[in-house]
């Protein structure tokens, strides 16, 4: 039986946190399925609210804290990512964005990418596909087709018909699945290698934490 190895980013603030157990979730279909085509999975979940103030320090010193740089690489090197924020104001968290913020561009290319979101109300449901997708779009990651959402209604269980949030978890997890499933194993990134670590492309002013104009 081959072997992948997923990584969890869970943008919640509360604890316990319905964001996080969305990522759960998501992540325990994944693996069932990833099972079903004879492929174990480990992973490494990340709750973003543990790592709020070193996110912090990295936008406004352009380094990153041992904890936060060994949670990136963790990201980075992984065979897939399930992100999963919580909709604020009709968007995603800002801790969420400061997150992908300090990521570099090309960090998560062609990478096989889960999303979730979690509000109140079905009416943010949207919010997927014109605030979140984009933001994987820019760093060139392959997002599956599915993104998944719950609104409140949804832990509840209302409606077990067509459309549950079950069904979106499976259909979502099952496209995440076929996508790993296409793909070699991830290989571990080399410390020796200054472009798997800085990217490629990105300018010295970048790397010093500094952004034109800012």
């Amino acid at each position: 039986m081959s072997e992948r190895r997923i990584a969890v980013v869970a943008a919640g603030l509360s604890n316990p946190s319905s964001t996080r157990m969305l990522a759960d979730r998501m992540l325990a279909a994944t693996a069932r399925e990833l099972g079903e085509r004879g492929i174990e999975v480990t992973a490494d979940t990340f709750e973003l609210r543990d790592y709020a103030h070193d996110i912090t320090n990295n936008l406004l010193t352009g380094f990153a804290p041992p904890a936060l740089e060994s949670m990136i690489n963790t990201v980075v090197s992984a065979d897939a990512v399930i992100a999963v924020t919580p909709i604020f104001s009709t968007s995603y968290s800002g801790l969420f964005k400061s997150f992908i913020d300090v990521l570099d561009p090309d960090a998560l290319r062609g990478k096989p990418v889960l999303i979730g979101a979690n509000a109140g109300t079905p009416r943010h449901s949207l919010a997927i596909d014109y605030a979140i997708r984009p933001l994987f779009a820019y760093l060139h990651a392959d997002a599956v087709s599915t993104g998944v959402f719950a609104a409140s209604a949804d832990w509840g269980g209302a409606g077990d018909g067509v459309g549950t949030l079950s069904e979106r978890i499976d259909k979502g997890a099952r496209e995440l699945a076929d996508a790993i499933a296409r793909r070699e194993p991830a290989q571990p990134a080399d410390p020796f290698d200054p472009a798997s670590y800085l990217g490629e492309g990105r300018s010295f002013g970048h790397l010093l934490g500094g952004l034109a104009g800012e």
